[in-house]
């Protein structure tokens, strides 16, 4: 439609990861909807990722020679092993809004953010706050380093088309 190009990010669930046929689909939808690769970033939860974390580090590693990027959704929810996540071909870290909107109240959050997001940074990843919903959130998480955020402070759900007349209006 001659739009801006976006980048799209699909969570993943851990049945999908699991299925054997994961690859063939992906490559299918990426060659069926002309998607340039780099333009995808596929969102999979740390439990999904650590499940079998040696056979889907495999899976990982094929996913980004298709130029898909990586992400980890909801980080510091799940269970992670630092030694695994030094080895996956990870792009982002996206914090569980869990962590942003116990800001105010439980003070063992600030410094937990804080690691994470350093951690992050070394390991040459993008951090995304989750869930930011107030300018007080926003300046939390701009000060901590966070490389992209999302929440309702920016935006509701909106339709397809909605996100469509967003874009043109940016053109």
């Amino acid at each position: 439609a001659g739009l801006a190009k976006v980048r799209v990010a699909v969570n993943v669930s851990a049945r999908q990861f699991r299925d054997r046929k994961f690859i063939k689909t992906l490559t299918h939808v990426l060659d069926t909807t002309r998607l340039d690769p780099q333009y995808l970033t596929l969102e999979l939860t740390e439990n999904t990722i650590m499940e079998n974390a040696q056979e889907n580090l495999d899976v990982l590693y094929e996913i980004k020679e298709m130029g898909v990027k990586l992400s980890v959704d909801d980080f510091g929810t799940g269970y992670s092993s630092l030694s695994y996540l030094k080895q996956l071909p990870l792009d982002e870290l996206k914090i569980d809004r869990s962590f942003i909107s116990g800001i105010q109240s439980a003070a063992d959050d600030a410094p937990i953010v804080t690691a994470i997001v350093a951690m992050a940074h070394s390991l040459g990843l993008r951090v995304v706050m989750e869930g930011v919903e107030n300018q007080h959130q926003l300046n939390f998480s701009s000060d901590r380093g966070c490389d992209e955020y999302q929440g309702f402070l920016f935006s509701q759900p909106i339709l397809s088309a909605q996100f469509e007349t967003l874009l043109i209006n940016e053109n």
